[in-house]
């Protein structure tokens, strides 16, 4: 059971470390992280006395 639960947390340590170096390299490989950026403009009427 103890080796069970070891190598359960070491392939959780290794997907994370994989997933920040996705994060990290992923762009060269052609994934695009970043959102779409769009101004948006709306009207606003304020209630002051």
């Amino acid at each position: 059971m103890g080796r069970l639960f070891k190598l359960l947390i070491f392939l959780l340590i290794i997907g994370f470390i994989g997933l920040v170096c996705y994060a990290y390299v992923g762009e060269y490989f052609g994934a695009n992280f970043s959102p779409e950026q769009t101004e948006i403009r709306l009207p606003v009427t304020l209630d002051a006395e």
